[in-house]
């Protein structure tokens, strides 16, 4: 059977609703209605616009596709429908894969073909095309609603105060964590300035709550940020974390952790009991793990500068990570086995690590256990508490079952370092033993002693 090559076709453009309203997607890729993708060629003066049909439906709030309009080799929307002589229609590039594959056949009816040609659906091409030309009007039509009303409030914001000013702002949050077009609307009509205005030393934390829900869905530039870092703004988004519900809570923490990534200089800023003491509150509240994660992820980033650890382990953070420890899903543990590693560098960080109890049996469990990358914390842990008192921890940790789960790890395909931190804490935990006992210790069969 001849192999067929396809033609070049030329996308129409279709009028919709017989008003003149022609279809253009080189505009709606402008306007951010829709996304960029591979598939669909658009004609726009010299420049061709792809867009698939697949990125069409995601945009367009993933409407149902009429099954028609549905290839039914690929299962997705048609973009060069053709039909075989036994009546049934394909995307061409699909059908015309299957026939290089070797296969004769109609791969819906699975009938041999008794002609060989296939043909365009101009009918059904142009119905595909105009049925997604007025979603996408539909679509314009509901973002510049969106765009407009989003304008109305900022105007809002400018003039009301009070109860006026909290229902501004709570509309806002909704509207911007809805749409897209709502945040652009935002940042480029000088929101974020707007916004940033309402927070201060006697800002109502009802008022903060909103405006922090609103800040957070934004793109903020330098200027933005460097605005947001103000002591007293600062100072406001610590209180309404102590004081918020659970989302304001994780809302404030995104925001902090937004304003201090890639700073190297201002961390001092963040330097705050309070905080502190917020974070572990939402840390070790295990009703809401998105919470737990969001405070992790802001404690971890503030660890990771030396002259802040010192206050994190003053307020006693480090027995409260560790009896968390069994608690946390894999993405929680690696967070606060990062924070604890970083602690267990000062003096201070290891010597409360050694006075918590549960700091050995806890970090043990963890040893091959979740990832390389938690062995690794939990090893470099391990050796920060054994080697502060070999003769007191040894003896704890080989009871705990250290000595078997390293003797686990030298064996495994870890990486060179890894094994040769296990072997240097296994021979510091056989300290305390003869070599008859610390092997009975190590629960090892015949063989593998």
């Amino acid at each position: 059977m001849p192999m067929y090559v396809p033609s070049r076709g030329r996308v129409e453009e279709f009028d919709v609703g017989g008003g003149g309203q022609v279809l253009d997607l080189e505009t709606a890729v402008k306007d951010g209605i829709l996304g960029g993708g591979g598939g669909v060629v658009v004609h726009g003066g010299a420049i061709e616009k792809k867009l698939s049909l697949r990125k069409m439906m995601e945009e367009l709030d993933s409407i149902e596709v009429p099954s028609v309009f549905i290839c039914p080799i690929s299962l997705e929307p048609m973009q060069d429908p053709v039909t075989l002589c036994t009546g049934q229609t394909y995307e061409r590039s699909n059908i015309l894969k299957w026939f290089s594959l070797g296969h004769f056949t109609c791969p819906t009816t699975m009938q041999e073909l008794w002609d060989d040609s296939i043909t365009p659906n101009s009918t059904l091409h142009q119905l595909i095309y105009s049925w997604f030309s007025q979603k996408y009007l539909a679509m314009k039509k509901r973002s510049e609603d969106v765009q407009g009303r989003v304008l109305e409030i900022l105007e809002t914001l400018k003039k009301v105060k009070g109860e006026a000013r909290v229902q501004a702002l709570k509309e806002l949050r909704q509207v911007v964590a809805a749409h897209d077009s709502a945040k652009k609307t935002v940042t480029d009509n000088s929101g974020v300035s707007l916004i940033t205005s309402l927070l201060g030393p006697f800002t109502k934390h009802v008022v903060a709550s909103e405006a922090i829900g609103i800040l957070v869905h934004l793109d903020l530039n330098s200027d933005g940020k460097a605005n947001l870092m103000q002591p007293n703004k600062i100072s406001l988004m610590v209180d309404t974390l102590n004081e918020g519900s659970i989302d304001t809570k994780i809302n404030c923490t995104k925001l902090l952790e937004l304003l201090m990534e890639g700073k190297d200089s201002e961390y001092e800023v963040l330097s705050s009991l309070s905080l502190f003491v917020g974070l572990l509150r939402i840390i070790k509240d295990k009703r809401h793990p998105n919470g737990v994660l969001s405070g992790l992820r802001l404690l971890k980033l503030i660890s990771s500068h030396e002259s802040l650890r010192n206050s994190i382990v003053g307020i006693g953070a480090i027995p409260q990570l560790v009896e968390v420890l069994p608690n946390l899903n894999a993405e929680c543990l690696e967070l606060a086995l990062v924070i604890l590693e970083a602690l267990s560098t000062l003096p201070e960080g290891a010597l409360a690590l050694m006075d918590c109890r549960s700091t050995i049996p806890n970090v043990v469990k963890l040893l091959m256990k979740v990832s390389e990358s938690c062995t690794q914390f939990a090893l470099s842990i391990l050796w920060a508490v054994c080697k502060l008192a070999p003769e007191k921890c040894s003896s704890v940790a080989v009871e705990a079952g250290l000595a078997a789960k390293l003797l686990l790890v030298i064996q495994s395909g870890c990486n060179p370092v890894l094994k040769q931190r296990s072997a240097e804490l296994l021979k510091l935990c056989s300290l305390n033993y003869s070599e008859t006992i610390f092997i009975s210790k190590c629960k090892l069969t015949k063989t593998m002693q």
